[in-house]
């Protein structure tokens, strides 16, 4: 099995570095100075316990690789890239190979399904980081993160066992779900803190707004008859495989979305987070106002060029207020 990892970020990055570092076979995808400095010098993988430069190939674009039939894709873009990577993909040649989407969200799944019959969802629960090109670093110990993967809509097969083989070898903690997308939708309203965090900064209180958007999603999720599963504290997976440790000379800079706006990269995954609250909510007839809020306010801080932390919470207070958002304070 050879990994081809699609989006060399935070997450894409990890995945790549610790398959090629444990031997396995791992080809990159990348763009702009990440892709310069990955052929230049490969990719520097920081962790607490150890530093190590990963060596494997990365190319610029899906044409430019000689797909097998053995292949496993990885996605681990940003949502809002999705659409045209694979449509990148289905030019090169790509057709049976599993797609599994590793990335935050639930609409991916969706897109790649359209294009291609073999598709697994992954719950990713990793935090780490990339903001210079070049290097990534994952701040979890005994393990880089975990990962839960599944057929999607449902299901397990062969290659999702294979995945998780895998990547246990790579020092991930992964799991075969066969209800995958439980799990994703658990994930996601863990995310939709990620703009409160890059609108605010890192380590301010979003808790009572984050209570108004959550409240919105679950209403959401009632309606449409969607079941969850909890990713978060109450997943004692973490406490046994995902520890937050330090890595010497490094300061994490928050979640993906404070990560894209601190390196300027002119998206933000927003509209794929509270946004999919917000399309719920339209479809079936419950009210979303602040997650659509939040949603307006990713898009500002983008086209404003903002970095992390320059909202201040009065202004999120006021605006939720007229957006007529319920206080949960």
């Amino acid at each position: 099995m050879r990994f081809i990892v699609y989006g060399v970020g935070a997450i894409g990055g990890t995945v790549a570095a610790a398959l090629a570092l444990s031997g396995q076979e791992v080809i990159g995808i990348a763009r702009g100075a990440q892709l310069d400095a990955i052929r230049a010098d490969g990719l520097l993988f920081r962790t607490p316990l150890c530093e190590s430069r990963a060596i494997f190939p990365c190319h610029g674009d899906p044409t430019e690789i000689v797909f097998r039939d053995n292949d496993v894709i990885f996605l681990a873009m940003k949502t809002q890239d999705t659409g045209p990577a694979l449509q990148r993909l289905r030019d090169a040649g790509v057709t049976t190979q599993p797609i599994a989407c590793a990335q935050n969200g639930v609409a991916n799944e969706r897109m790649a399904l359209r294009l291609f019959p073999n598709v697994y969802a992954v719950t990713v629960m990793m935090p780490g980081s990339y903001t210079v090109p070049g290097e990534v670093n994952s701040f979890s110990v005994p393990r880089h993160g975990i990962f839960d993967i599944g057929r999607y809509p449902a299901g397990e097969d062969e290659a999702a066992t294979a995945m998780v083989a895998a990547l246990e070898r790579a020092n991930f903690g992964a799991f075969v779900q066969p209800d995958v997308m439980a799990g994703k939708y658990g994930k996601l309203l863990l995310n939709l803190r990620n703009i409160m965090e890059a609108a605010l900064g890192v380590g301010e209180d979003s808790g009572p707004f984050y209570k108004v958007v959550r409240a919105e999603a679950e209403a959401a999720y009632r309606a449409a008859g969607i079941v969850w599963q909890d990713r978060g504290a109450r997943d004692t997976r973490r406490d046994q495989l995902m520890q937050m440790g330090e890595i010497a000379g490094v300061t994490r800079q928050g979640g993906s979305s404070t990560q894209s706006l601190a390196r300027g990269s002119g998206s933000i995954e927003t509209d794929y987070l509270n946004g999919e609250i917000v399309l719920l909510g339209r479809l079936h007839g419950v009210p979303t106002p602040a997650n659509a809020w939040f949603c307006a306010l990713g898009r500002r801080l983008v086209k404003e060029g903002r970095k992390p932390g320059s909202i201040k919470p009065a202004e999120i207070a006021a605006g939720l207020r007229e957006a007529g958002a319920p206080n949960k304070r």
